[in-house]
């Protein structure tokens, strides 16, 4: 199925996962600070208390390092189905582990899909609005977007904003991690929208 439905000027762009995003945390060993999730969570019983570790991989030298997920926390403080998850190194829960860390690297975790015919941005008198879906929360610049969408250089892309053959419903240079809309072609009174 095509991850894009041109029907009425209308589009969906989509921005798929291609991967998780380092982490951003200096290793001991060689002290680089990008590390990669290993898909394992640590489990540790002391009596009634556990601990919960995310298991990470510095990207130089493959140095293993725990994340703290929880700390001396009663057996029955945890929801038993999401115990068994951690236990069972569930590919999700690692995933939202990984995404809850504060320092985050998504160089190289996303792809941009879309299925547009040629459209002349500058041309166009039909006006195009277009969709962007987010799989995943990845802060991409907005004009990272259009110029891989569109296949346009930022100075053009620039101008075009400034003439209003693009609506934005944010700043060109802003960062965007959620569903958004916007307008090309020729400008019409309909304001952009946020999904």
């Amino acid at each position: 199925m095509s991850s894009l439905r041109h029907a009425e000027n209308k589009s969906l762009w989509v921005v798929r996962e291609l991967g998780l995003p380092a982490i951003v945390r200096t290793c001991v060993s060689c002290r680089t600070d990008r590390h990669r999730a290993t898909g394992k969570i640590r489990v540790n019983a002391n009596g009634k208390q556990l601990d919960v570790w995310l298991l990470i991989g510095c990207a130089r030298c493959d140095r293993t390092s725990k994340v703290p997920v929880h700390e001396r926390v009663h057996v029955s403080a945890l929801d038993h189905d999401r115990l068994v998850r951690f236990e069972r190194n569930d590919p999700a829960i690692v995933r939202e582990l990984v995404h809850a860390q504060p320092r985050l690297d998504w160089t190289g975790t996303w792809e941009l899909e879309t299925d547009l015919p040629f459209y002349d941005v500058e041309q166009a008198d039909d006006p195009l609005e277009v969709f962007v879906r987010f799989e995943l929360p990845a802060p991409i610049r907005v004009e990272k977007l259009l110029t891989r969408g569109f296949g346009l250089s930022r100075p053009t892309l620039k101008r075009l904003v400034d003439a209003g053959r693009i609506r934005l419903p944010m700043a060109p240079d802003a960062r965007a991690r959620a569903d958004f809309a916007f307008q090309a072609g020729s400008t019409y009174g309909r304001s952009c929208s946020t999904s």
